[in-house]
């Protein structure tokens, strides 16, 4: 089976290139290889590689500055998710499309369903259920599959910002009352390849289990990190409200996902978020020691 990966570079094609099955071949492509915005460069990688399978893992993330960079955003995910969904409808390729819990306005106390009404609070997540709309209305066959709070090895997140704060900073700040699920990107990367082989169509919702806010998080690296000795001393964090740190956009307040549906189709559990989070700095500590 050949594949066309979107976003390569990103922390979920690092780690969708890490674990790729062996009998998949690979195209992995990021901007620099192919352009999504442009529907010519989408026709002309399409016809040189022959894939049957497209994965898009693209996707402009930078939540506050999306607020002031619209354009981007909108071109980025929206309308380049719309032309793969033409190319992979036109062809009769199966599209796996990658979105985000930022779809939803944070109003709920229950986990949301794939169902649940979209309602974003700023541009990146409008841009992003733009994206969806557009896969959904044009390509039928394709999978939205949208995910949480990742984190990884590769790249920046969360978890990387907050050892190299812990480790220069005397004391830390970090929100407390925003809640949602932080999920490893091999739980993602597993996913989309349990879908390449079962092509399910639709809305799906992939994260770790569990719950947390970022302060909780926040807690659980330092403690995770410090037991591996990837930190060296313990530092205070304090408990933060939004309005205390505030951004340009804002952050639904609440964005846990209900993945049942998901779980079913896979036939599994997915693990709670804090052994996934241990899961992923044991492999930051071998990759730091290889070095």
């Amino acid at each position: 089976m050949k594949i066309l990966l979107t976003g390569a570079n990103g922390q979920l094609g690092s780690e969708l290139q890490a674990t790729c099955p062996a009998h998949i071949t690979l195209i992995a492509t990021d901007y620099s290889s192919l352009d999504i915005t442009q529907t010519a460069q989408i026709q002309a990688a399409l016809d040189q590689h022959q894939p049957s399978v497209i994965i898009n893992a693209a996707a402009y993330t930078a939540v506050d500055k999306a607020e002031t960079d619209v354009e981007r955003a909108y071109a980025i995910n929206h309308h380049a998710a719309a032309h793969l969904a033409q190319a992979a409808q036109q062809r009769g390729l199966y599209l796996l499309h990658v979105s985000t819990d930022f779809v939803f306005d944070g109003q709920q106390s229950t986990p949301y369903m794939p169902t649940d009404v979209a309602q974003p609070l700023g541009v990146y997540g409008a841009s992003k259920l733009a994206g969806d709309n557009a896969v959904q209305q044009i390509c039928p066959t394709a999978a939205i599959v949208r995910t949480s709070w990742l984190y990884s090895a590769y790249g920046n997140n969360f978890v990387k910002t907050m050892l190299r704060l812990m480790a220069e900073r005397e004391s830390l700040g970090v929100v407390a009352d925003q809640i949602g699920t932080p999920t490893w990107t091999r739980t993602l990367s597993d996913t989309l390849w349990s879908f390449v082989v079962q092509k399910p169509q639709g809305i799906f919702h992939c994260s770790d289990n569990g719950v947390a806010s970022w302060y909780d998080f926040a807690i659980a690296i330092q403690e995770e990190a410090l037991a591996l000795g990837l930190l060296s001393k313990a530092i205070p964090v304090k408990p933060l409200r939004t309005e205390e740190y505030p951004t340009p956009a804002r952050r639904p307040a609440y964005s846990v996902m209900d993945k049942r549906a998901t779980e079913t189709l896979m036939d599994c559990t997915f693990a709670h978020w804090r052994p996934r989070l241990r899961e992923m700095l044991i492999q930051l500590q071998q990759q730091a020691i290889l070095k």
